[in-house]
């Protein structure tokens, strides 16, 4: 064991304080969403500002799921958040392969064309047209099939494969492997981490889904959750909305537990997707940007 100086221990014991005093302010935030969230409407209204409430409550919870289309709409998310991260990792993964090939023609050019779509983009309006034209509007193929493929995470997961040991590619062409094999029976195995890392990425885009919901899908009865929250902070707040889906007889908490609940509800699960892809999410990322 490394003997340290009086100096060196003085220094670390600085900046574990440090560092435990600056993750306790980042956990203040949401210490105080959950908290206010569970907390009594009158000891909201009483306070404020709350970060241990003195008694529990539903009430903004039972509000928010006084009906049945915020649980439809969760369903709905969910599969958008499933169905869309398979196609961007199948996407990607197709078109990263080949780009990574050294004997991949105009592969400079194509990857010079996917650069350009990260600096200049289309717009909404043409972007619309295009959904229009394609058929996609009020379908959930509208959240999918326009931003199946990141040009940034395309880029890293190339650089992953450019990395991957030649002499695997050659033992595989020996033994009679095609390249669509060589791609899902070596290469994706191999990418676990990276494709891990980007899953996750994917899957926060999915879920958090809100504005092209509500540029493409004119039916309530599609729209994810991340819509319908919106619509109960506007209702909330005393906003035009459509207040028929809720119960009537039921009195609303005050806006603030009702938009800290909203809050834990539109968080809450996809943070729990994380713990399982914590172990790949650094290693992803930095074994992907080592080389160009």
């Amino acid at each position: 064991m490394i003997n340290k100086s009086i100096g060196s221990r003085i220094f670390d014991g600085f900046n574990y304080t440090f560092l435990a005093l600056f993750a306790l302010v980042t956990l203040l935030p949401f210490i105080y969403i959950i908290s206010v969230s569970f907390a009594e409407p009158e000891e909201v209204l009483r306070r404020g500002f709350i970060l241990f409430p003195t008694s529990f409550s539903l009430e903004g919870y039972r509000y928010i799921f006084s009906t049945q289309t915020i649980v439809n709409s969760l369903f709905v998310t969910i599969g958008i958040t499933v169905v869309g991260t398979f196609i961007n990792l199948l996407f990607t993964s197709l078109l990263a392969y080949p780009l990574s090939r050294q004997d991949f023609e105009g592969r400079k050019l194509f990857m010079m064309l996917i650069v350009f779509t990260m600096l200049f983009h289309g717009g909404i309006l043409p972007t619309f047209l295009v959904v229009k034209a394609l058929g996609m509007l009020n379908s959930y193929w509208s959240l999918l099939i326009p931003n199946a493929i990141s040009a940034f995470n395309l880029i890293v997961v190339v650089s992953f494969f450019r990395q991957l040991p030649e002499g695997l590619e050659e033992a595989a062409k020996i033994d009679g492997c095609s390249d669509v094999g060589l791609l899902f029976r070596i290469v994706l195995p191999l990418s676990a981490p990276v494709l891990a890392t980007f899953a996750l990425f994917y899957a926060v885009g999915h879920w958090n889904t809100f504005f092209n919901a509500i540029m493409y899908i004119n039916d309530s009865k599609m729209w994810p959750i991340q819509v319908w929250l919106r619509q109960i902070v506007i209702l909330s707040q005393g906003g035009i909305g459509d207040s028929t889906q809720f119960d009537q007889n039921y009195i609303a908490p005050p806006s603030q537990i009702i938009k800290m609940a909203v809050i834990v509800i539109s968080t809450v699960p996809i943070l729990l997707v994380y713990p399982f892809l914590q172990k790949h999410f650094a290693k992803g990322v930095m074994i992907g940007s080592v080389k160009g």
